[in-house]
């Protein structure tokens, strides 16, 4: 499975419904916080050419996007083979 990585903030309910489609695929993840962590968040938006919304996720070192672009691969049929690597 391609390692994927999530920054989330506690309080985003974008963030939860990503993680919870994630859970239901039994794809692990890597959450990084960006609660109060300006290095994390600075971190997330290099990696996500400027974006500063939560979620943002990557899959095998490609930037999905937010929870709407990882619904949308998942209606698509797109994601379980970028989950799959």
């Amino acid at each position: 499975m391609a390692p994927i990585t999530i920054y989330t903030k506690s309080t985003c309910g974008y963030c939860h419904a990503a993680k919870d489609l994630l859970r239901q695929k039994n794809a692990a993840f890597d959450e990084i916080s960006v609660d109060g962590d300006p290095s994390a968040q600075e971190e997330m938006s290099a990696k996500s050419s400027g974006r500063r919304t939560v979620p943002q996720i990557f899959i095998g070192g490609t930037h999905v996007g937010g929870c709407d672009d990882l619904y949308a691969l998942e209606r698509a049929g797109k994601l379980d083979p970028m989950l799959a690597g």
